[in-house]
């Protein structure tokens, strides 16, 4: 099914998505600000931390429950009652607002949280579900940039309105509460908008409703651990996961201590400047989601990884060093962009991977795994601040995290760098169209055999792939010495002519029995013509060979 990405039920989709981070985003805006105008230092820190952690908290607790009521339950009713939470979440408080009745609205950061713990895996569950594997990458890049884009209009709007609406001279958070209670009520509009819009998304069908939570085990804690088995099974998803939890811890990092590192270096007060600079991180995350969708279309380009990971890590370690406004907007800017390169082919690459019958199970474990780290960076951060640590050494500390992450993941991922450079060679003369790309099975042995019409097939076949692909190759290219190093780095087969090919199908036959990708052009010349010439037969012993299914 060919769905239109702009047709009414996305639009629909889009827009729920949209809303929903409008109003998990106003009520933190309004805490965040309220400490940054009654505290200073490591106070200041250490409460922005604990709002931040209250917030990945539910995500970390609910992981089993999330799962499972993802994949027992239609995706569109899981994110319909997520979404009566959030209204019935938005009027008390709108309540506590009127009152000033800061503790009870503190804790009510975790309800919100609880809701988008249950909404998340549905929510990208649907997107695999209604849009299909090939639009993965294009799909997951508009639904990051319409978050961002929500984040940056969210914090616009609420740090506007915080602002103008403060009670200067104000000493308590009862004070600030009551004078900006009108918040709440923008809090439940926008929830009403959002229930709409989500009765109006197209009713998904995939649901297990056989399936049943053993109350004992997530007591226990076992069924934790088999809810984290998709991280065991799968070596794309552990790596893809590790990634975007990285990403984001060292995000929460720098929501926690970059407003102080402002106050005290550059002496900025107005929450308005400071969540503009941090809302210019959003603005580069939306443009290099969208950039990530829109080069990825109809396929996942993970050779968009390594560039997204090198650009974080320069980014980061300037960012201490910079003193000024415009300079660190620009510098938010750029770590944002590369931001978003980084996380759209991850996502697109663990729904990939995912099982159909776990797909909730394995979104939600990326989600505890990725909260997992942000609370664990959030409790380092507040470790330092305890130890009176600068606002700057914690900034620096995390810039060589990120170094270190990029480097590992050009050391995992030699192959994604190379292929980056090669679809651009490429894409200034071709034009890739990959089709049927959902034809590629997310694990197993798979033999691609293809026609051999020119001298790039090879890189083609690659760029189109999710997986890496091993080429068999003639042995005497192969083993010219300046080009040996590259076909490694692929890992080529190389195969002799004759009996002495024996080796190179055992090669073939093992690395299918492994679960590899293997693509050999079995009419073993360049078409001289362009028509299919007739097969060698050599493939067919080589999967003699195969012991396990194979596509």
């Amino acid at each position: 099914m060919n769905i239109k990405i702009f047709s009414k039920g996305p639009i629909f989709f889009y827009l729920a998505i949209f809303l929903n981070v409008i109003v998990d985003l106003g009520h933190k805006i309004v805490l965040q600000n309220t400490v940054f105008k009654l505290y200073d230092g490591s106070t200041q820190i250490i409460l922005t931390a604990i709002v931040n952690a209250m917030i990945l908290l539910p995500f970390i607790l609910l992981l089993s429950p999330a799962g499972f009521i993802s994949d027992k339950f239609k995706k569109t009713s899981v994110m319909r009652a997520s979404a009566w939470v959030v209204l019935t979440a938005c009027c008390l408080i709108s309540i506590f607002y009127s009152l000033g009745w800061f503790w009870p609205a503190f804790a009510m950061t975790l309800v919100l949280a609880s809701q988008s713990a249950i909404y998340s895996p549905a929510k990208y569950g649907y997107i695999k579900e209604y849009f299909g594997k090939a639009r993965l990458g294009e799909i997951n890049g508009i639904v990051a940039s319409l978050s961002i884009i929500a984040i940056l209009v969210g914090t616009l709007i609420y740090s506007v309105f915080f602002e103008f609406m403060f009670p200067e001279g104000a000493t308590t958070e009862s004070q600030i509460l009551q004078s900006i209670s009108p918040i709440g009520f923008f809090l439940i509009g926008t929830s009403l908008l959002e229930l709409f819009a989500m009765y109006r998304i197209p009713v998904s069908t995939n649901q297990d409703k056989n399936k049943t939570f053993f109350w004992g085990r997530f007591l226990t804690g076992r069924l934790l651990v088999e809810d984290l088995s998709p991280l065991k099974r799968s070596r794309a998803i552990r790596l893809s996961i590790i990634g975007l939890a990285v990403f984001w811890a060292v995000g929460q990092v720098m929501l926690a201590a970059f407003p102080a590192h402002m106050k005290q270096t550059m002496d900025v007060t107005n929450t308005i400047v400071v969540q503009g600079i941090l809302a210019c991180a959003g603005i580069g995350i939306a443009f290099g989601s969208w950039f990530a969708g829109r080069f990825s279309r109809n396929y996942i380009e993970t050779g968009l990884l390594p560039i997204g990971a090198l650009g974080l890590a320069v980014g980061l370690l300037i960012l201490p060093h910079v003193n000024t406004v415009f300079g660190s907007m620009i510098d938010f800017l750029f770590i944002g962009l590369m931001g978003g390169i980084f996380i759209v082919p991850l996502n697109a690459l663990i729904q990939y991977f995912a099982e159909e019958k776990a797909l909730g199970k394995t979104l939600a474990a990326n989600n505890w795994v990725q909260n997992l780290n942000m609370l664990l960076f959030l409790a380092i951060t507040v470790g330092f601040s305890l130890l009176d640590w600068s606002s700057k050494s914690l900034l620096e500390l995390i810039a060589f995290v990120a170094l270190a992450g990029s480097l590992y993941t050009v050391f995992e991922l030699p192959q994604s760098l190379t292929r980056f450079i090669l679809s651009c060679l490429i894409s200034s003369h071709y034009r890739i169209n990959v089709q049927g790309m959902k034809n590629i099975p997310a694990t197993g042995g798979v033999l691609l055999l293809g026609n051999h019409v020119s001298w790039i097939d090879w890189a083609v076949v690659q760029i189109a792939s999710p997986r890496p692909v091993r080429f068999v190759m003639i042995s005497t290219i192969y083993e010219k010495w300046y080009l040996k190093w590259f076909f490694d780095l692929f890992g080529c087969i190389p195969i002799q002519a004759g009996a002495a090919s024996r080796k190179s199908l055992e090669d073939i036959a093992a690395a299918l029995n492994r679960g590899e990708v293997i693509c050999l052009f079995p009419e073993g010349v360049i078409s001289r013509t362009g028509h299919l010439a007739e097969f060698k037969k050599g493939y067919e012993k080589a999967c003699e060979q195969v012991e396990n299914e194979m596509v």
